[in-house]
């Protein structure tokens, strides 16, 4: 490949460098050298997760952690060109994520070894490269997952998150180097605050101007500053700069008001180095007796935990399945997420600043000690690594208005009641203060009763206590302490931890455990975690429809039943028992914050019920009867929601729908086409698992095919899925500006097809 000519229109170039790698899965001798062979490997584009292409089997070394799925080493080799007007230029690369113990070599030449999969880095290609027509550059990259199981859960495995070059001066604006904070607030006006790090990396001193210039959300620039600065030869300088903007529009969660500051450095009159950033407009806090508040309003972080897979793409995940998860999380109530138990990729937090979610920022699992399953992780690492570790990930993340606190870690097995468990604390802490002061940091402690650290000051140490689990002890933690300000860092979802947020004021937030059923931490057959709010696909589940009824701020009624006669089983959300001829006893149960509840099966009034005090179901004992059951909630004797459950007959056909019309020919954009199957008279039919076939013609591949079981072995790199409650989904592709048409096929049952069109991104 060849840079663009924009290098003569602009000062710093940004070149994605996501496409046409060369890729072989397993080692290579001598892959790093420049004229090793690569015919015969596989070309591709990342982000790219080749475990989660691999097969499921009980005696993969991942095992219970990582899923099951394959581990080995992988390379990936890149050939690209460039113009001999770089050759002053300093030229890096940058990758937001290569999983793991990544090492990477220029041209033949060693850049170093990176351990942690999850972290950003970027390294200094400018004197190992060769420039003008006709000679190559050769960037080798080895990923290394041989060692495991590494992680109580699935990682994935080579570069699955986004890299670029990035091309400036040698004096230029340094890593992550601009730092954007709004210590002063209010509707009239505020105080933007910019940090600006310039590195001279020539052989000189500079005279430099750096000019910053506020744009508001229409993208007008509001206000400007300038500042000059000496800078000498091989040092860095910071260059600090308040900037007042009036009537601000300010970021919250409704309407995520979004800024952006261009930050230009001149030397001798020309522009040598350029930035945008964006940032937004906010105050927050944390208070001991109120909780939380942003902008002047108090409410409770409703927060739920995510890992970082994206079920059927595995580790590599497009924007478009975080954004329809955000959507579905939204749907009950949630407003926080905590990125569990690591950095997260940079455009994950992107969308959180632009949809209006806070965050937990999260560095790590594990500090020295490891935990179960014989981990063989980043305890490995964490004495030489945590340090520049947290660093890059604080420097990377600390302009997102999104995030309101960081978590230094998960349950940590250390000794904290030792003064060396004090101090790795103390340390951390330390260091993300110094980087960041404007945001708090917390950690998540586990049973802190049994580890003493609510007696032996360990508490008082930490800006916000938070704690997993155990909700009775952190408040009667507080109750003794009341100067402490606490949050639940990770909470299930049963209905007394929700009333330990809902009835304590000085809670500041929970986060449920998890947002999404996550790949890995189970126990074969099972290869997914299955305790999200939602399944791998985005299907509701008992745990989502209660806690819409709970978090939710409009009128929500939803009908479960039990699986099993007399009250045995688990709540599910229909009326279709697989025996029709022995379920007999139905208990049943609504989820509602509405006033009044009226329950009807088929037609026939079985009762109202009045909303109870504490929020808990509204049960009937039902006498089971095919048919229809439904039930209707009202507000001040005013109907304001309903649901009504079917009996399906028997699988007559497949209906398929699409979440979007038009999606563009991104990598990171993806359609959703869900198969349902359906009886003769249109209804759901919940006990279906088909195996459906999925084909695609025009302008798409379909990238991968899932559903919501937490125990099928089923390849996701596929073009068919047995239904799963009657359910499954391909996720669609667009390869080229056109038109796409995805039809499912099923023995037995008739078919369906969708269209869709493929635009430019």
């Amino acid at each position: 490949m060849a840079f663009s000519q924009a290098l003569k229109e602009q000062a710093r170039v940004i070149t994605p460098f996501d496409q046409d790698w060369a890729f072989n899965f397993g080692d290579a001798q001598g892959a790093e050298k420049v004229d090793f062979n690569q015919s015969e490997w596989r070309k591709l584009n990342v982000p790219h997760d080749w475990s989660i292409e691999g097969i499921y089997d009980k005696t993969n070394l991942t095992a219970r952690g990582g899923g099951y799925l394959p581990s080995d080493i992988g390379w990936y080799r890149k050939i690209f060109n460039l113009d001999e007007s770089f050759a002053k230029k300093k030229v890096t690369i940058e990758f937001d994520g290569v999983m793991a113990n990544s090492e990477v070599w220029i041209n033949g030449f060693y850049l170093g070894k990176r351990p942690y999969g999850y972290i950003s880095f970027t390294y200094d290609l400018s004197k190992h490269l060769n420039f003008g027509k006709g000679k190559i550059n050769v960037i080798a990259v080895k990923a290394d997952n041989t060692v495991q199981p590494a992680s109580r859960y699935y990682t994935g495995a080579g570069i699955y998150r986004h890299v670029r070059l990035v091309a400036t001066e040698v004096v230029h604006i340094a890593d992550w180097g601009v730092y954007i904070t709004t210590p002063d607030v209010t509707a009239q006006k505020a105080t933007v605050k910019v940090k600006t790090n310039v590195f001279n990396e020539s052989g000189q001193s500079a005279q430099v101007t750096v000019e910053t210039s506020v744009l508001d959300p229409a993208g007008k620039i509001v206000k400007t500053a300038q500042s000059k600065q000496n800078i000498a030869a091989g040092k860095n300088s910071a260059i600090d700069q308040d900037l007042v903007v009036t009537n601000p529009k300010l970021w919250n969660l409704e309407t995520p008001e979004l800024y952006r500051t261009l930050t230009k450095v001149t030397l001798n009159g020309k522009v040598i180095d350029d930035q945008l950033n964006t940032f937004g407009i906010r105050a927050f806090k944390f208070d001991a007796a109120t909780g939380f508040w942003l902008n002047g309003k108090n409410f409770k972080l409703k927060g739920a935990c995510l890992h970082h897979d994206g079920g059927a793409v595995g580790a590599a995940v497009p924007l478009s399945v975080w954004k329809f998860r955000l959507e579905r999380l939204r749907e009950v109530g949630v407003n926080a997420i905590r990125t569990a138990h690591n950095p997260v990729a940079p455009e994950f937090l992107d969308l959180c600043d632009q949809m209006g979610f806070l965050v937990m920022d999260e560095t790590f699992d594990t500090w020295n000690s490891a935990k179960n399953n014989g981990e063989k992780g980043y305890n490995r690492f964490f004495t030489e690594w945590w340090e520049r570790d947290t660093r890059d990930m604080v420097m990377r993340d600390r302009n997102h208005p999104s995030i309101v606190i960081y978590s230094v870690g998960n349950e940590i097995h250390d000794d904290l009641n030792s003064p060396e468990g004090f101090k790795k604390y103390k340390d951390q802490q330390d260091l993300v203060h110094q980087l960041d002061p404007s945001r708090p940091v917390t950690m998540a402690l586990f049973r802190p009763a049994n580890s003493k650290v609510y007696t032996n000051g360990f508490a008082e140490t930490m800006d916000v206590v938070g704690q997993n689990y155990r909700e009775n002890e952190l408040v009667a933690l507080h109750n003794q302490k009341p100067n402490l300000k606490v949050i639940g860092t990770e909470n299930t979802h049963v209905i007394q931890q929700y009333l330990a947020l809902r009835d304590n004021p000085f809670m500041a937030g929970q986060f449920l455990w998890t947002g999404f059923d996550y790949l890995g931490e189970a126990d074969w057959p099972q290869i997914t975690n299955g305790q999200g709010l939602f399944d791998r696909i985005g299907s509701w589940k008992q745990q989502s429809l209660q806690r819409q009824s709970w978090w939710s701020d409009k009128p929500v009624v939803h009908i479960v039943r039990k699986e099993d006669n007399a009250g045995a089983g688990a709540w599910i959300n229909n009326w279709t028992p697989t025996d029709f001829d022995t379920y007999d006893d139905a208990k049943v149960a609504v989820y509602s914050n509405c006033e009044e509840v009226e329950l009807f099966l088929n037609g026939k009034s079985l009762g109202s019920k009045p909303k109870p005090a504490d929020d808990s179901p509204r049960l009937w004992d039902v006498t089971f009867e095919k048919g229809s059951i439904k039930a209707v909630g009202k507000n001040k004797g005013k109907v304001v929601s309903s649901e009504e459950l079917k009996t399906s007959g028997l699988p007559a056909k497949i209906v398929l729908s699409v979440d979007k019309s038009k999606i563009s020919n991104s990598w990171d954009d993806v359609a959703f086409v869900t198969a349902k199957i359906y009886d003769a008279n249109g209804n759901i039919c919940p006990n279906a698992d088909q195996l459906i076939k999925f084909s695609i013609s025009g302008s798409g591949i379909i990238d991968a095919v899932d559903n919501g079981n937490i125990t099928s072995h089923e390849m996701y790199k596929a073009t068919q899925r047995h239904a799963y409650q009657g359910v499954c989904m391909a996720n669609i592709k667009g390869s080229a500006v056109g038109n796409i048409e995805v039809k499912a096929s099923a023995d037995g049952l008739d078919g369906a097809s969708v269209k869709l069109e493929v635009i430019n991104k």
